[in-house]
């Protein structure tokens, strides 16, 4: 729940980053930022979100909305957040992480297509580091631990193993909402 993707909007309300539901309450509590409502786009502070938000009931839960459990609350998982103070545009670029490659390949083998689950999950290059490969958006891809290991240090094509989607790099927009559905209140800030 608190890995949920979260957009990140500027003073201005330009979009300029996607978080975790972690950071962005953090950033939140902080002071830092404002949780933007997704219906009337107010902003809040922590304390007027969960006022708006509070529930005496698990019943009450409305349909299509993402809630927190605490022991003694109940706390809508926010989508969008605005920083108070930045008022920067950084380069958009999705970072080259593991996350963002498994991400990008839906946490699936992009040799056999399996989704075994994060545990049996590695990053292959697609051509071997031993064979000139590089550590990139376009050499790496998601495979699965026997996958991995059935190919070895050999190319898809040495190894017979095709991979399902060429490996290449995603833009900004890309990555919104990777591996998940984009919530609709992001649609007015991120253009397709």
């Amino acid at each position: 729940m608190l890995d949920r993707s979260v957009l990140v909007l500027n003073k201005s309300w330009t979009p300029i980053a996607i978080t975790t539901v972690k950071r962005g309450f953090s950033l939140v509590f902080q002071d830092h930022a404002h949780i933007v409502h997704p219906e009337t786009y107010e902003m809040h502070t922590f304390e007027s979100w969960l006022v708006d938000n509070s529930l005496s009931t698990r019943d009450q839960l409305p349909p299509g909305q993402v809630w927190l459990r605490t022991t003694n609350l109940m706390i809508r998982i926010p989508e969008v957040i605005v920083l108070g103070r930045y008022n920067g545009v950084p380069r958009r670029e999705l970072a080259f992480n593991r996350r963002n490659i498994y991400r990008r390949d839906a946490f699936q083998c992009q040799y056999c297509g399996n989704k075994p689950g994060l545990k049996y999950l590695s990053i292959d290059h697609v051509i071997p580091v031993s064979k000139g490969g590089v550590t990139n958006w376009e050499n790496c891809v998601v495979a699965c631990v026997r996958c991995n290991t059935r190919k070895g240090n050999r190319t898809p094509e040495q190894a017979n193993m095709p991979l399902r989607t060429e490996p290449g790099k995603p833009n900004w927009n890309d990555g919104v909402g990777f591996g998940e559905r984009a919530p609709s209140s992001w649609d007015r800030f991120v253009k397709s």
